[in-house]
């Protein structure tokens, strides 16, 4: 029994005395901690790696990273223009449009080829569409025709006065050609062309000037204007009246 109680009163005695001590002050938990000095960065230099081109370009080509739209400075005629070229660009990677890009380009060529080989023969292209040139009331053969057997004076007179300006602007063209050839300055030949005569003219003011007269010949002749005014004629004249005194005035000055 007294075993029991001393196993029972030990400890509430050792509270006791423990409460009666005074407590020692214990360092504040809450109190402010002192900040801790860290080492320094002992890492090698950061380098900055790019993303790859083809990964950035992908990125922009999304919708999700489009967030602001930007307005073209381009006119609208140049966004038809881009629209159309971009629309040949995807035309020509179909397989379609490879194999009409790769044998067109033959084809163009070849026909460029026959219409040279053909302008150069002289061949008279448009009857083949079925349209001929009209052909304006001539006294002669144009196509044999023999600009030294002639009569200028009386032919231009003739059609000036019934109004036939066409066939009155080939007269006189013929005109100056018989003269630079009885001058020896070209070698007059039917199967020549004008643009022959062009090139065998010596240097000076001929060439320029017989290069304008070829020019107007050829706008009204092959150029079939039946329907030339009298005022366009009149301008047609005046520069083969300029070209012929031209001509006296070298010859006087040779």
């Amino acid at each position: 029994m007294l075993h029991f109680f001393v196993r029972r009163l030990l400890p509430f005695a050792f509270g006791v005395l423990l409460a009666a001590q005074p407590m020692q002050a214990q360092p504040a938990r809450n109190a402010a901690a002192q900040p801790r000095a860290l080492p320094s960065d002992q890492a090698t230099t950061i380098q900055f790696r790019p993303p790859a081109p083809e990964r950035l370009r992908a990125f922009r080509e999304q919708r999700e990273f489009r967030y602001v739209t930007v307005k073209s400075e381009m006119s609208a005629w140049d966004l038809l223009w881009q629209r159309f070229w971009r629309w040949v660009a995807e035309l020509l990677e179909t397989q379609s449009g490879q194999f009409l890009w790769k044998y067109g380009i033959y084809a163009a060529l070849l026909a460029a080829f026959v219409f040279v080989v053909l302008k150069l023969m002289q061949v008279d292209i448009t009857r083949a569409f079925g349209r001929a040139p009209a052909r304006a009331p001539l006294s002669y053969d144009a196509q044999s025709e023999d600009i030294h057997a002639l009569d200028f004076d009386t032919l231009l007179r003739d059609a000036e006065t019934t109004g036939n300006y066409r066939l009155a602007v080939r007269l006189g063209y013929l005109e100056v050609l018989k003269q630079l050839t009885d001058r020896g300055l070209i070698r007059w030949q039917p199967d020549k062309t004008n643009h022959d005569y062009l090139f065998e003219l010596p240097p000076g003011a001929l060439p320029e000037a017989f290069r304008e007269l070829t020019r107007q010949f050829d706008y009204v002749w092959y150029g079939e204007h039946d329907d030339l005014t009298p005022d366009h004629y009149a301008q047609a004249r005046t520069t083969r009246l300029a070209f012929q005194q031209l001509l006296v005035a070298s010859r006087r000055a040779a």
